[in-house]
Parts: C-alpha cells; sequence; structure tokens
C-alpha cells in the first residue's frame, strides 16, 4: 500500500521507535569520568631543605551506579520501545482503514455523478417532449416551466456531486499522504459478510486491538518507573582520587563520596512516579470502553445497513422504476400529467440514491471493525 511507504504519521511512528531504541543505549550507558586540573599558587621556600615552585592538583572522579539501578533504568527504556511499536501497529491500522473509507468515499461520489447524469438526461428528455407538445399547443406554459425547474434543478444537483467527489479525491490523497495525480480509482464493495456475535467481535478487539498492548505496556512501564525511583533512594558512590603536587613533593589521595539522603528522600519523585501509574491503569480501562463501544457502534451501524440494502434489493427499486414507467406511459396517452412524472422520477432518484448510501454505509461499517481488528477483509472482495 502506498500510504504504508508515504503516510507521515507512519513515518513518525518508526522514528518514535528509533529515538525510543536509543534510549535504551542511553539507559545502559556508564557515567564518564570527571577530571579537574588547577594550580594552588606559588610555594617559597622559607626553610632550609625546601623548593620553591608552582603547586599542581589533579582529580579523577567516577560515579558507580548500583547495578539494580541501572537494570531498572534499562527495564524502563525497553518498554518504552515496545510501546511505540504497538503504538506504529496501531497507527498502521487507522491509515489502512481511513485510506479504505476515503478510497470507496471517493467511489460512491461517482456513483453519486452517475446517478445525477442519469437523472438529468431523464428529465431533460422529458423537456424536449413537453417543448415539442408546447410548440404544437397540446401542453401548457406551466407544463413547460415545471419541467425547466426541473432540468435546473437535476443541473444544479449534478454540478453538485461533481464538486463532492473533487472533495473525496482531495481527502483520499490526504489519507494516503501524497498527491496522486490522474488517477480513477477502480473498486468492488465488499460482500455481504457473516459477522461473529456482539461479544466475540468484542472480544476479538480486547485480545488483539494494538492501542490495549499500548495501554497495558505504558501500565508496565510506569510501574518500572515507580520502582526505578524507589532504587533511586539508594545514593550513588562516588570514587576519587586525587594528586597534589609540589616541588619537591606529591601527595595522594582517594576516596568515595556518598550522598546522604536526609532532607531529599525522592518523596516527591516516588509519589509523581505512583500517580503517573495510576493515571496509565486508567487510561487502560478507559481505551478498553472506548473500544467496545466503536465495536458495538460499528456492528449497529452494520447492521442497519444491511437491513436496508435488503429491504431496497427486495422490490422498493423496482416498484419506484415500475412507477415512473407508469407515469410515463400515462402521460404519453394524456392520462397524467407532468406533476405525477416528476414526483415519479424525484422518488425514483431519491431511491436509487437511499439504496446507494446504504450500500456505503454497510461498507464503512465493515471497514470501521477491520480498523478495530475485529475483520480480516483482505480477500473480501
Amino acid at each position: 500500500m502506498l500510504a504504508e511507504r508515504s503516510h507521515p504519521s507512519l513515518q513518525l511512528s518508526a522514528e518514535r521507535i528509533a529515538g525510543a531504541t536509543a534510549g535504551i543505549r542511553t539507559a545502559g550507558a556508564y557515567a564518564n569520568p570527571q577530571l579537574s586540573a588547577g594550580a594552588f599558587g606559588y610555594q617559597r621556600a622559607i626553610q632550609p631543605g625546601t623548593l620553591s615552585g608552582m603547586l599542581h592538583t589533579f582529580t579523577l572522579s567516577q560515579d558507580l551506579p548500583l547495578p539494580s539501578v541501572r537494570q531498572a533504568r534499562i527495564t524502563a527504556a525497553e518498554l518504552g520501545r515496545e510501546s511505540t511499536q504497538y503504538a506504529l501497529s496501531e497507527n498502521l491500522l487507522n491509515v489502512r482503514g481511513l485510506v479504505k473509507q476515503a478510497f470507496f468515499e471517493v467511489i460512491r461520489r461517482r456513483n453519486e455523478i452517475r446517478l445525477a447524469s442519469e437523472n438529468l438526461q431523464l428529465l431533460v428528455d422529458l423537456y424536449r417532449r413537453i417543448r415539442v407538445q408546447y410548440d404544437v399547443g397540446e401542453a401548457p406554459r406551466l407544463e413547460l416551466t415545471r419541467a425547466e425547474t426541473e432540468v435546473s434543478v437535476a443541473s444544479v444537483q449534478a454540478q453538485s456531486a461533481e464538486r463532492r467527489y473533487s472533495a473525496a479525491m482531495a481527502d483520499l490523497h490526504a489519507a494516503i499522504g501524497v498527491p496522486v495525480i490522474d488517477t480513477e480509482p477502480t473498486g468492488s464493495l465488499y460482500p455481504t459478510q457473516s459477522l461473529p456475535s456482539l461479544p466475540d467481535l468484542v472480544a476479538e478487539v480486547l485480545a488483539r486491538h494494538p492501542g490495549l498492548a499500548v495501554a497495558a505496556t505504558e501500565t508496565r512501564r510506569a510501574d518500572a518507573l515507580v520502582n526505578l525511583e524507589k532504587k533511586l533512594k539508594i545514593p550513588t558512590p562516588n570514587a576519587w582520587v586525587n594528586v597534589i603536587q609540589q616541588p619537591d613533593v606529591a601527595q595522594y589521595w582517594y576516596g568515595i563520596t556518598i550522598p546522604i539522603p536526609i532532607f531529599n528522600k525522592r518523596e516527591g519523585q516516588i509519589a509523581e512516579a505512583e500517580a503517573a501509574r495510576r493515571q496509565a491503569a486508567s487510561f487502560a480501562d478507559y481505551r478498553k470502553l472506548q473500544l467496545t463501544a466503536a465495536v458495538e457502534r460499528a456492528y449497529g451501524d452494520y447492521r442497519v445497513a444491511q437491513s436496508q440494502v435488503e429491504m431496497f434489493e427486495g422490490g422498493i427499486i423496482r416498484q419506484a422504476e415500475a412507477a415512473v414507467q407508469a407515469a410515463q406511459a400515462a402521460f404519453q396517452f394524456g392520462e397524467r400529467g407532468i406533476i405525477e412524472v416528476l414526483d415519479a422520477q424525484r422518488i425514483l432518484r431519491g431511491t436509487r440514491l437511499d439504496y446507494m448510501n446504504a450500500q456505503y454505509d454497510r461498507q464503512q461499517a465493515l471497514i470501521s471493525l477491520e480498523q478495530l481488528g475485529a475483520l480480516d477483509l483482505a480477500g473480501a472482495n
């Protein structure tokens, strides 16, 4: 899919994974040693046997991180990378769904243009017949005016359909992530699906959706950060070596510096980490509610749209077409006026448009279920 290679949001997610991977290296890195050098000034000899000269000092120090602290930091970083990987999978699902929805919206608007063009052509033919009848004195001016008005309205509807098609194409280009020039999307609708029960769909989504994996991993990462903050309560030792160079003698000092946690015992940092952990757990529960509601909504939309499609295919469209044919025949024989023909034609157009919308509503519901991870429609069409 072109969007998988070029969509900016997927590229952003990939870069986040790269950053999280680098974060693991950062977490496992050791602190660099510190070297200090300086001079104490000039030593002047005031007693026999001493030498005059400059006094120099050199200090080398190194933090000694505790293995448990370092491992806790690495664990938190690894969970951060795992979370970004799941986030990429979730983003990929979203992008695929958006592209499919935009793609079929383009096909929908193109079919709307076809219906509008067919309706306009029928009304133009009707107008021409009434024009001939008016010219020979068989039709009143009112019927001609009504026919002209209907043609004008149908022409505006056709132009509006063209405008909606252009907007749908722009949305498709945005969903893909790059402009697609001189393309004419072609495709067919997914056939009627035999969906599992709603509880089974919900269970499938809660088991597979990467968004829940992101929330669960973030909760584990929050736990790891709490553990890290607690381990950081133990002071980090610092080993040092100090050399004082006198003109005639050198002094070597060495030792270990250990901070004493008297005033700052990291209570605030630990409390912040624990609050973040509770927030992560609450968000995981909220994400489950969101996904469950989304599945229920898409499932309900599919059932309603499927019912409407079955109603239209069960005879409503044929009845509307038969009504138009009957009205046209009665008009030709002078048994009905133009109003009956126009009304029947308007009903037929509305019926066809509603049928098309029901088909695409069903299509969008299926795509939403696939986007949620409840279905796999890769081979459905």
